[in-house]
């Protein structure tokens, strides 16, 4: 596929030639207007109110260029270096996955369930771009937190996502495996683990399967081998009547993961996070008092 769009000289003609080209897409129109306000660097508004204009032939061929990429499945917020995540832009690359609003629900369980006022310490579990962790100091605006990723290249995006919301006082983001160069408890650990079973990588659609890091992804025969690793040390991490939120892929992972809550911890309850499709999406647990003999 050539990056020429044919004859598009204006704004519309633009957008509608890289829809055409998008075809295979699940949402080709949406994808070429995103793309549009990147090259143009405008917003929707604009984008309608100068729908005639004409379009200079550098960012004719730019636009054609992004594109084709997007025609061979790289997702667009690869391409556009940002996802929006509760409400708030992040920047991403490959190094990270891209923020999904299916995982918003956590966020809210959390802050539904918690002192919004209290000076709460919380723990990212493979924070990736660092989007959890900063959602919830957000919304928490006396506490503080920590996020960790196995990856150098995701630390550093996590730390100048948080820079660029005003967070780095109250975030810091460093190299660990798990738990392994975190020395305090805290009061909410929060994690997004690989949860994707190695055999199902087949079945997933090409945007994840061959664009976002694997080592984010899967995890084993089941999904849950980092979350065994998790489980197996979360007892001396999580302080007395702490939340651990986690989440994961489906029902049958839920019911493994909850009887591996009451094997690793105290728990005084766990409850199922659902999504806005009401699709088991997590799970919150509620640490007991006193530490696990």
């Amino acid at each position: 596929m050539s990056p020429d769009i044919g004859d598009a000289r204006t704004v519309d003609a633009l957008i509608r030639a890289g829809a055409q080209m998008l075809a295979g897409s699940a949402s080709p129109r949406l994808d070429a207007r995103v793309l549009a306000k990147f090259v143009l660097d405008c917003d929707d508004a604009a984008l309608i109110a100068h729908a005639d204009d004409p379009v200079v032939e550098a960012d004719r061929h730019a636009f054609g260029e992004l594109v084709m990429r997007r025609a061979i499945g790289e997702p667009i917020a690869y391409i556009t270096g940002e996802k929006e995540f509760w409400g708030m832009p992040f920047r991403v690359s490959r190094d990270v996955l891209i923020p999904r609003a299916d995982s918003e629900c956590l966020i809210e369980s959390v802050i539904e369930n918690v002192d919004k006022t209290a000076p709460l310490r919380i723990l990212d579990l493979g924070t990736g771009s660092g989007c959890l962790l900063c959602a919830l100091l957000k919304e928490l605006p006396q506490a503080s937190g920590v996020g960790v990723d196995l990856s150098a290249a995701a630390v550093k995006i996590a730390q100048e996502n948080a820079a660029a919301l005003e967070l780095s006082e109250r975030a810091a983001f460093f190299v660990s495996d798990w738990f392994e160069n975190v020395n305090d408890p805290f009061d909410i650990i929060i994690a997004n683990a690989p949860y994707i079973p190695d055999g199902d990588r087949r079945g997933l659609i090409i945007d994840v399967s061959d664009f976002e890091p694997s080592a984010a992804l899967f995890s084993g025969k089941d999904g849950l081998d980092a979350y065994r690793r998790i489980f197996d040390a979360v007892d001396a991490y999580l302080t007395e009547k702490g939340l651990l939120v986690v989440e994961y892929g489906d029902a049958r992972q839920g019911e493994l993961l909850a009887r591996m809550a009451g094997d690793a911890v105290p728990v005084t309850s766990v409850s199922v996070i659902r999504d806005l499709a009401f699709r088991e999406r997590g799970l919150m647990i509620r640490r007991d008092v006193g530490k696990k003999d």
